[in-house]
C-alpha cells in the first residue's frame, strides 16, 4: 500500500490531560496548540499532501463561555503568531465549517488565513472550524435542492459526485486515515460522508501527548492494512454485484 495522501485527526483529550495534572482546562488547550505545531511541521516535513484537523465543532458552543473565549483566543494567537511561518513553509490553509453566525472578527481571521496562503503548493492544511458533519450534509442538501427548484439540476442528475461537490470538502480528497486521540472510539460528527472508506487509528494518548512518533506509528499501521474498497483480494466485486467488506 502506498503512503496516505490525506490524514485527518480528531484532536481529543486536552481537558483530560489538564485534569490529570491538576491544571485548568485552558492549560490543556494551550498544550494542545503546541502539539498541533509539532504535528503540522512534521506532516509538512514528510511531504504529506493533505492534513485535516478537527479544531472546533459546532457542538463546542455548548461549553462554558470562559472555555469558548479561551479557544477563540488561541485561534487568534494562531493566526497572528503562526500564519506567517506557515506561509513561509509553503503551507496552504483551507477552512471548512459553517461561517453563518460567526462574529465578524473570527470570519476575518479565517479569511485572512485562506487568502494569504491560497497559492501555496506544499502541505494542504484543512482546519475544521464550527464544523459538524450532519450540518455540512444539511447545507449541501439545501444547496442541491435550490438547484433543482430553479431547474438548474434535474432530480435524476443527483449522484454521489454531485453531493460530494456540494460539501465543504469539494476539491479535497477523502481521508485515507482518520486518527483519534484520547481513547475514544467514535467519529463525533466528523467527516461523516467523507469517511466512508477511511481507515481508523485510535490511541489512548491525549492530544497534548500525541507525538510525531505516534503519528508515524499510525501511518505504519495504515500501511500494514489491506484496503479493498469493497472488492475481493483479486480486485473483483463480490458475487452478483454484492460488495464484500470482509
Amino acid at each position: 500500500m502506498s503512503n496516505p495522501r490525506h490524514i485527518a485527526i480528531i484532536m481529543d483529550g486536552n481537558g483530560r490531560w489538564a485534569q490529570s495534572r491538576g491544571l485548568p482546562r485552558s492549560a490543556g488547550h494551550k498544550a494542545g496548540m503546541e502539539a498541533l505545531h509539532k504535528i503540522v511541521n512534521h506532516a509538512s516535513r514528510i511531504k504529506l499532501q493533505w492534513l485535516t484537523l478537527f479544531a472546533f465543532s459546532s457542538e463546542n458552543w455548548s461549553r462554558p463561555q470562559s472555555e469558548i473565549d479561551h479557544l477563540l483566543g488561541l485561534l487568534k494567537i494562531f493566526v497572528r503568531r503562526d500564519l506567517l511561518n506557515l506561509h513561509r513553509e509553503n503551507v496552504c490553509i483551507k477552512i471548512i465549517g459553517d461561517r453563518d453566525g460567526l462574529s465578524t472578527d473570527i470570519v476575518m481571521l479565517l479569511d485572512e488565513a485562506e487568502t494569504l496562503t491560497q497559492s501555496n503548493t506544499g502541505l494542504q492544511l484543512v482546519v475544521a472550524f464550527n464544523y459538524g458533519g450532519r450540518n455540512e450534509i444539511v447545507r449541501a442538501t439545501k444547496a442541491i435542492a435550490e438547484k433543482v427548484k430553479s431547474l438548474h439540476l434535474d432530480l435524476d442528475e443527483i449522484t454521489e459526485d454531485v453531493i460530494s461537490r456540494a460539501l465543504d470538502t469539494k476539491m479535497i480528497p477523502d481521508p485515507d486515515l482518520i486518527i483519534r486521540t484520547s481513547g475514544e472510539l467514535r467519529l463525533s460528527n466528523f467527516l461523516l460522508w467523507q469517511a466512508a472508506y477511511s481507515e481508523f487509528y485510535f490511541t489512548e494518548a491525549t492530544w497534548p501527548d500525541f507525538s510525531t512518533e505516534l503519528f508515524d506509528d499510525a501511518v505504519h499501521c495504515y500501511l500494514s492494512r489491506d484496503r479493498r474498497f469493497g472488492r475481493l483480494d483479486n480486485g473483483k466485486i463480490g458475487e452478483k454485484g454484492v460488495t464484500s467488506h470482509d
